[in-house]
């Protein structure tokens, strides 16, 4: 049976799709977003969390893990790469201040759980979403589960960064009900200095969603900085309307995952950038709303 690794299963979630669901969050993500809210998402092997409060500085884990892991006065540095068993190094720490996060799963794993709230379904018209992370990093993973999922009648729904090989996108989008696509600068080299990589493929595979005539939402992450300015909603707006995008919502920019940076001994460009509010972004979906697009939060 087809396997892949999750980091998270979140029920009752009313904001990843219509109705009630059930969010499968995929490991692993191409993209390398300075303001990524789940860093632990992008590398796809299973790694170490630092809980620094419940840390003894003992050395425990600095022994088993081959000079992958040190400290630098009072706190610790991992090299995740280079760890070979994170489970058996988060199990010698005495303090428990090491956990893993990343676990694999097989499809009938993850359905277990989905399954469990059929009835939240039925009464919301909700079903399940496949986040992360980026869900075509694991395309296989993700083809098998939505599979799965419509062989059982659960409505399905896709949250990615749109970046993965176009076979892949198509396949998974013949089993899939709802669309969620980033789109976050027009600019090629803008794009990649802030993301890690081109808007190209990116573009295509939206193109591609847009012409299939499924309900396609297209996020706008506003990010302080790199897109978030009038001229850059004006570019935008401009692009999305070409390629045929009704629908956009404008995600601004938040701070939620920051401490999340400290627990994977990683250093966060964004820490100390004031998160944005709805109103700050209003003069933005104006823009959008005055190309003719459906601009919401």
């Amino acid at each position: 049976m087809e396997h892949g690794t999750i980091f998270n299963i979140q029920k009752f979630s009313v904001n990843d799709g219509p109705g009630i669901r059930t969010v499968v969050f995929f490991k692993g993500c191409p993209l390398r977003c300075g303001w990524c809210a789940n860093p632990e998402s992008q590398r796809i092997q299973p790694q170490l969390l630092w809980n620094e409060k419940r840390c003894r500085r003992c050395g425990s884990c600095v022994q088993r893990a081959n000079g992958a892991i040190r400290f630098v006065g009072d706190t610790m540095r991992i090299d995740h790469a280079a760890i070979a068993d994170a489970i058996a190094i988060s199990q010698a720490c005495p303090g428990r201040a090491l956990s893993v996060e990343g676990k694999d799963q097989t499809v009938e794993d993850v359905m277990a759980v989905v399954r469990q709230d059929m009835a939240f379904y039925e009464e919301s018209g909700g079903g399940m979403t496949l986040s992360g992370g980026e869900i075509l990093a694991q395309p296989a993973f993700a083809l098998a589960l939505l599979k799965a999922a419509k062989h059982e009648g659960i409505d399905t729904c896709v949250e990615t960064t749109g970046f993965g090989k176009a076979p892949d996108f198509q396949a998974l989008l013949a089993y899939t009900d709802h669309v969620f696509i980033d789109y976050k600068h027009v600019d090629l080299q803008a794009h990649k200095q802030g993301t890690g990589v081109d808007n190209e493929v990116i573009e295509a595979n939206l193109r591609y969603a847009l012409a299939s005539k499924k309900p396609v939402v297209v996020r706008i992450p506003a990010i302080p900085g790199f897109n978030d300015s009038l001229d850059d909603a004006r570019a935008i707006a401009s692009r999305l309307k070409a390629l045929g995008a009704m629908q956009v919502q404008l995600l601004p920019f938040h701070q939620f995952g920051e401490n999340k940076y400290a627990s994977l001994t990683k250093d966060y460009a964004f820490a100390h950038i004031d998160a944005l509010r709805e109103e700050d972004l209003i003069p933005y979906q104006e823009i959008l709303i005055q190309s003719g697009l459906d601009a919401f939060f």
